[in-house]
């Protein structure tokens, strides 16, 4: 069965060569988007659960030391470490070698920078014999990676950041080695102190994926655009409090309801609310494709489109079925059938704002699953529990034509309905 990874390619140039009707500031950087599929059969023994930050790729390259090496790294917004290989494998021929650069310090363990900026790391860093700072990175697909942590330049174009802090990795495991084998690293921009976007000092940033012509854009820093209307705004959520099942500096958003149509799921807002434990929380990340959500929103929102659509979609009915191990819900579609019937639309409601689904973003084609005449499609919400998260997770296939915006300096995220694929020509054009 093909895989439905995506890589997001990104090419960066700065937003100098911008201008007339919007305004950005200094250090702002726009990068234009290129979503292109990966071909069938190019990933072997793709995992059966969704790879939390594997699955979709968001790339962009640029140059790290003294003398300066290309990397391409992940971008990331569900992590904070950056790190890059420091170790050339067969199955990891892209690499960056940290003894020839001139400007590579490691960092030691007696450092405030170990002892105190890695806080919020999953896993705690530890110090090696020659006491240096040693870091273990993992993600919820099984992918790890080790290594220490150093210091070095990151250069973007025209610009040289001195000093800037990631883990040079020597080490690791990874359930995907064909998208692995493509990139040197990766870029954490989620809300940590070590994050990328934390170290460059960006107090905002946006991206809009078209669902259309597989552009988009992401931009760094502020931009007022004439053409942009109003974004409504929900607040982060902030805990001060460190528990065990809670992500302090993820993109924490509210989730208060959710309805199909015109009908809201008949469920107390309390259980979209995080536990003691911290379990629950709802988390915007660009590096989950589909969106996720706990065991019992998860039943009550398959019941009510089943009950929605009964009239319009056959049933899919395999028991043993489990799309990526966590969408049980699938529906048998005419390969004939041009489009797809209308569909209730489903909306999630956060504190201030929401985010409505529609039309083909509701249902997603198994490639290479043809039962007789019918092609498979699969329910693009799927069950948290099946996977061992404790959290809702909405992935970018929701956040497509939006005009997704995380403000950083007023902890709180932005959305509005945006034709993105005109968003991006705009911006490519200065508009």
């Amino acid at each position: 069965m093909a895989s439905l990874s995506l890589f997001l390619l990104y090419s960066l140039f700065f937003s100098s060569f911008f201008h007339s009707s919007f305004s950005i500031s200094s250090k702002s950087l726009i990068l234009p988007l290129k979503i292109q599929s990966v071909p069938s059969g190019s990933i072997q023994n793709p995992p059966n659960k969704l790879s939390f930050h594997h699955n979709v790729s968001l790339t962009v390259s640029l140059a790290v030391g003294s003398p300066p090496q290309q990397v391409t790294v992940v971008l990331d917004t569900g992590s904070e470490l950056s790190w890059l290989r420091c170790k050339k494998t067969p199955t990891t021929p892209l690499w960056y070698d940290s003894q020839r650069s001139k400007s590579y310090t490691p960092v030691p363990c007696a450092s405030p920078t170990c002892r105190i900026r890695t806080r919020d790391f999953t896993l705690p860093v530890s110090c090696d014999p020659k006491k240096l700072c040693h870091a273990i990175v993992s993600y919820a697909d099984a992918t790890s990676v080790e290594g220490n942590l150093a210091y070095d330049t990151f250069r973007f174009t025209n610009s040289d950041v001195p000093r800037v802090v990631f883990g040079c990795m020597d080490s690791g495991s990874s359930s995907n080695q064909d998208e692995d084998s493509k990139t040197t690293g990766l870029l954490g921009m989620n809300r940590g102190s070590l994050s990328f976007v934390s170290q460059m000092g960006f107090h905002k940033f946006s991206y809009c994926i078209s669902g259309r012509d597989s552009t988009g854009v992401l931009l760094f820093g502020d931009a007022k655009i004439s053409w942009l209307g109003p974004l409504s705004y929900t607040p982060l959520v902030n805990m001060s409090t460190p528990l065990p099942y809670f992500d302090r500096v993820a993109y924490t958003v509210q989730l208060e309801g959710i309805k199909v149509a015109g009908s809201v799921l008949s469920l107390p807002k309390s259980i979209y609310v995080p536990d003691h434990t911290g379990a629950g929380q709802t988390m915007v990340d660009s590096g989950t494709q589909f969106t996720f959500l706990l065991g019992p929103v998860y039943t009550a929102l398959k019941n009510e489109f089943l009950k929605q659509t009964k009239s319009v979609l056959r049933v899919y009915e395999d028991p043993d079925f489990v799309f990526q191990g966590a969408m049980d819900l699938c529906y048998r579609v005419d390969r004939k059938r041009v489009g797809l019937p209308v569909l209730p639309s489903v909306t999630m409601m956060f504190r201030g704002a929401q985010m409505s689904i529609s039309g083909e973003r509701l249902l997603v084609p198994v490639p290479g699953l043809i039962k007789g005449n019918d092609q498979i499609h699969c329910f693009t919400f799927g069950n948290s529990d099946l996977l061992g998260i404790e959290a809702y997770v909405i992935g970018h296939h929701h956040q497509q034509n939006m005009w997704m915006e995380f403000d950083l300096a007023n902890s709180r995220v932005g959305l509005a309905e945006v034709r993105c694929d005109l968003a991006s020509q705009k911006l490519g054009m200065g508009l």
